[in-house]
């Protein structure tokens, strides 16, 4: 009976069957020439269309835009070559991925290859995990830095401060306005340093998270007036969709508000002069998250740039540190929480995603 099963035709059809019918895989049949001939639901996701769009074109014209070290299959494939782990990053015009390749050449009884397959893996969260260690192990280094010397930094520089306020006040008494101009641009600088070791001092772990119950409508009545007067200096829209009844969060109110506050005023200085920021959320109830969305309609964030923002010092701001993203995201991952950004070339999307609390 076993040995029947096994060569049932039926099984294998159904075997079949399942196999495409699963959302899950990304898997793709390829005839002779390189045209799709079945794929699943999970790989016509990751290419960015519907399967009955796809099915009957060739693989190698869909992206013959494409180098052949970033293309899906390589033309070796049929050639009989296996190929394996073939690691690369994928862009399908919306969402990016990290893809795994696999492909197999698939040979008759006399040796004639017929066609080939592969199969798709997505492994964009498990590099997203691996990067979030990375960067960790990084903020934790900058820490650990920051604890030891920010002191010694910072006391010879308020001493340099306060006897530069002297001599700005003695010269301005003596009409030597040059001078006072070159005064003015070294405690600017002196000030930029001070900020800098300011966000040093926040990378380290001495300061422990106060965890309290928090409503999120009071601690959006608590900034969102700061935001608002920042927008109208720049002429920028601040708009409220559906902040009320939120589920309250347990976390620490000012990291929370420092965070907002943070990625709200990036977005104002993304957009210049005019634009609308908007404010929004939506519930995760798998993860049992609630995610914050703060939109503007600025000229978005590059595909090429768009993972590397939350990096420390990474920045394309002309008088950036490159570590304000870096606090929000250790201050949101200590909380148990995800950011998240979309960009579609017009507009960018922060989701702050916060675990919720449920019946306390």
């Amino acid at each position: 009976m076993s040995d029947s099963l096994h060569s049932s035709p039926i099984l294998q059809t159904l075997f079949s069957e399942q196999i495409f019918t699963n959302s899950h895989l990304g898997l793709v049949l390829l005839d002779d020439h390189g045209h799709i001939v079945r794929m699943t639901k999970g790989a016509a996701k990751i290419l960015g269309g519907k399967e009955d769009d796809l099915i009957g074109k060739n693989i190698f014209h869909l992206f013959s835009h494409l180098s052949e070290d970033r293309s899906l299959v390589s033309q070796s494939l049929f050639q009989g070559t296996v190929i394996r782990n073939k690691a690369m990053a994928w862009y399908n015009g919306e969402n990016h991925y990290e893809l795994l390749i696999d492909g197999f050449p698939l040979i008759d009884q006399d040796g004639i290859q017929q066609g080939a397959y592969i199969f798709i893996k997505d492994v964009t969260n498990i590099r997203s995990l691996e990067n979030r260690i990375h960067r960790s192990e990084q903020l934790a280094m900058i820490g650990q830095m920051a604890a030891g010397t920010a002191h010694e930094i910072r006391n010879p520089l308020t001493s340099i401060r306060g006897f530069l306020q002297i001599l700005n006040k003695t010269l301005a008494e003596n009409h030597m306005y040059k001078e006072v101009e070159y005064t003015k641009i070294m405690l600017d600088e002196i000030d930029r340093i001070n900020q800098l070791v300011g966000e040093f001092l926040l990378l380290s772990k001495t300061r422990e998270i106060r965890y309290e119950k928090i409503d999120l409508g009071q601690l959006f009545d608590q900034f969102l007036p700061i935001i608002k007067n920042e927008a109208l200096l720049h002429s920028i829209e601040v708009v409220i969709q559906d902040l009320d009844n939120l589920p309250p969060v347990k976390g620490d109110k000012e990291l929370l508000k420092q965070v907002f506050l943070n990625i709200s005023k990036n977005a104002i200085e993304a957009m210049g002069n005019e634009g609308k920021l908007i404010f929004s959320h939506h519930l995760l109830p798998d993860e049992q998250m609630i995610s914050i969305d703060i939109h503007d309609t600025g000229p978005g964030i590059p595909p090429y740039v768009i993972d590397k923002i939350f990096e420390p010092f990474f920045t394309t701001k002309e008088e950036g540190t490159g570590l304000g993203l870096s606090v929000c995201q250790r201050i949101i991952h200590d909380l148990g929480g995800k950011i998240q950004v979309s960009s579609k070339g017009y507009g960018t999307t922060f989701h702050v995603c916060i675990p919720y609390m449920n019946g306390e």
